[in-house]
């Protein structure tokens, strides 16, 4: 009785099986092999990244390691991680990262919500005038000078306050907001339910990959930029970890540039510290690693995001 079992559920599935032609099977052979490849292609840099961070780096120097580690060591993780002050600073990239991108979401969520209500007065006035600051930049040094009138030098809400009005986020979530049926927001209106809570409880529920996607974008900006502490700051409490990173390898390259033309080192290590190749790749692992580790968690909703208008609800 089993095996007669086994034999109709066999012939069953045999039935049901959809036969491939010679076509569809060469497809799919050309098709993962080809992902495959590009897999390869995306992870093989930072496979190369990390070989040289953790091989000798005197074959470093001399573009000796190409696939294979060479010489393992620990000593230039070890270096970059002692470095004077790194710890605050992680902190500040941290809090920079966190506090910032959640800012940004939640202004471009509710400023993108407002534009689209027709009864908003002035709608199209204050989104042309939001629009149009993409178009237009004062420059670099009017910039400073706004945010040293306004008191942000040595402030860390530099950090925060310049990006939370976004213009291309606000024009995403408008955009996404405009695709969801009007329908639910008008039976919400019906029950009695104000703007806020049909924000709350409807659009920002349902705007979840798109505002996914923007948190993707403005995270990564955040914890990249160093260019507003290089012009902003003085004070070594407000330094974030990627301008103390980049102190510390000018540093390596000053020495290195002083030990070569003859100059009078003594008492300093020259031994592993002074590769500025080698520091340059594990500078770049410690400052992706946190990206790295943080995108795979909100890859699904960024897939989602990024197709916003490809399909109309």
């Amino acid at each position: 009785m089993g095996r007669s079992a086994k034999t109709l559920e066999h012939n069953t599935f045999n039935r049901h099986r959809i036969r491939q032609s010679k076509g569809d099977i060469v497809f799919h052979i050309v098709n993962y092999t080809l992902f495959t490849l590009f897999t390869f292609i995306c992870v093989l840099p930072f496979y190369y990244l990390f070989i040289n961070t953790i091989s000798d780096n005197e074959l470093v120097k001399t573009g000796s390691i190409i696939l294979i580690p060479k010489g393992l060591h620990l000593e230039n993780y070890i270096s970059v991680l002692q470095t004077r002050g790194l710890g605050r600073a992680a902190l500040v990239s941290i809090g920079r990262t966190v506090i910032g991108t959640a800012f940004t979401v939640t202004a471009s969520a509710l400023v993108g919500y407002l534009v689209t209500k027709r009864e908003m007065w002035g709608r199209k006035f204050w989104y042309r005038a939001i629009v149009i600051t993409m178009y237009f930049n004062a420059g670099l040094i009017p910039w400073y000078m706004n945010m040293v009138m306004l008191g942000l030098n040595n402030n860390f809400w530099a950090y925060i306050i310049p990006g939370i009005v976004a213009p291309y986020n606000i024009i995403l979530v408008k955009t996404y907001i405009e695709s969801i049926p009007s329908a639910l927001e008008e039976s919400a209106s019906l029950d009695g339910a104000g703007y806020f809570t049909i924000f709350t409880r409807i659009i920002w529920p349902l705007c979840t990959p798109i505002l996914a996607t923007i948190a993707i974008f403005c995270a990564i900006g955040h914890w990249n930029a160093f260019t507003d502490t290089l012009m902003l700051m003085t004070d070594e409490k407000n330094f974030t970890l990627q301008y103390v990173l980049y102190r510390y390898l000018n540093q390596t390259n000053n020495l290195q540039s002083a030990m070569q033309s003859g100059g009078n080192l003594s008492g300093l290590d020259l031994t592993q510290s002074l590769s500025p190749r080698a520091v340059k790749m594990t500078i770049s692992m410690v400052v992706v690693f946190p990206i790295l580790f943080v995108y795979p968690f909100l890859q699904r909703f960024f897939v989602k995001g990024i197709m916003i208008g490809a399909v109309k609800g």
